[in-house]
């Protein structure tokens, strides 16, 4: 058996793998479901119901959307250019921390959230450019100093909890301090939790979008990332262009947090993210790296966690039957993406 390139793949092979690796990722969930004894089609109904069943779930699964679509964005940008960024929780982390030193009093009420937003992505930013410096100058592989940026950041997080940003006030589980009024994020939805950080989500897709498809720095970074060699022979910056990549990845990733902190939380805690940065590079994966369908692929994500935690309660099925669905979702995916480019050929 072996692999022979597709010169070019035809639309129909495009499309069609990835839609049967859905429908397959459907069937897995189906047996999941028979095996922990409940009728598979009730339990997909009951997923679909509790993430879109009422208004209320509708805006909970958009809710949950919002932090995975600035992290699958972060991951789609640097994946496009074969820039392999583990990190976006810690860049997530990095901005959720800026959220809270700018957004307890330390600026003016009319600056506030224009202001820690971008602070937030510059720190995002930061974190993600010591890894590509290293990887540039020194051949350092940014799948490992990314990765184990996270549990730095993490540890970092905890420290400052129990220490310098530690809520005086606080009882129990370790947190900042609130946020005021001002550095907070309006609600879209009176009496509800979807914020504004949606909208930017939104915005943030379109935005990555136009970059990705219409300004130079998109041509290169899709150059780059198909030949790298063949970029630096025709005269691309490949370093430059891969160090851009990595400022606009983390900032993306850094709003995650930034918007999690200021839209819905209110502080920050050492539990702020369930491993929306891990997640994003499902949603990525998923959405075949293109920013507009990353906001269809983390609604889909987003719908699967809500609607399992409503599903599980019903009907008694362990809400572990998500992270295998998404764990299986991928795995076919990237399946379809190899078939998309190559052929099977038995010898």
């Amino acid at each position: 058996m072996r692999l022979d390139p597709i010169a070019a793949p035809p639309l129909s092979r495009q499309i069609g793998l990835p839609a049967l690796a859905l429908v397959a990722t459907l069937l897995v969930a189906m047996a999941l479901a028979l095996i922990a004894g409940a009728d598979p089609l009730a339990t997909l109904g009951l997923i679909a119901k509790g993430a879109f069943g009422s208004k209320f779930a509708a805006l909970e699964t958009l809710n949950r959307a919002t932090p995975l679509i600035f992290t699958g964005l972060a991951v789609a940008v640097a994946f496009r250019a074969k820039l392999w960024n583990i990190g976006a929780e810690a860049q997530l982390y990095a901005g959720a921390i800026v959220a809270v030193l700018l957004g307890t009093g330390a600026l003016g009420a009319p600056l506030v959230l224009p202001v820690s937003a971008l602070a937030a992505m510059l720190a995002g930013a930061l974190v993600l450019l010591g890894p590509v410096v290293l990887k540039t100058r020194l051949g350092v592989d940014e799948v490992v100093t990314t990765l184990l940026l996270n549990f730095v950041m993490l540890l970092f997080v905890s420290y400052l909890l129990e220490g310098p940003m530690k809520d005086p006030m606080g009882m129990g589980w370790p947190k900042s301090p609130a946020l005021i009024k001002e550095a907070r994020l309006p609600r879209i939805v009176d009496g509800l939790r979807l914020h504004w950080g949606f909208a930017l989500a939104l915005i943030a897709a379109v935005v990555v979008w136009v970059i990705q498809s219409r300004t130079t720095l998109g041509f290169e970074m899709r150059a780059v990332g198909q030949n790298r060699e063949a970029a630096r022979f025709a005269g691309m910056p490949v370093n430059v262009v891969l160090v851009k990549t990595a400022l606009l990845s983390g900032g993306l990733a850094a709003l995650a947090g930034w918007s999690e902190v200021a839209g819905l939380k209110g502080h920050l805690s050492s539990d702020l993210s369930p491993g929306f940065g891990y997640t994003g590079i499902i949603v990525a994966m998923l959405a075949l790296l293109h920013p507009l369908s990353v906001v269809l692929s983390a609604l889909f994500v987003a719908a699967i966690f809500v609607g399992s935690d409503s599903m599980s309660r019903a009907a008694g099925v362990p809400t572990y039957i998500a992270d295998m669905l998404l764990a299986t979702a991928l795995l076919f995916m990237v399946l379809a993406l190899m078939l998309t480019r190559y052929r099977v050929v038995w010898k």
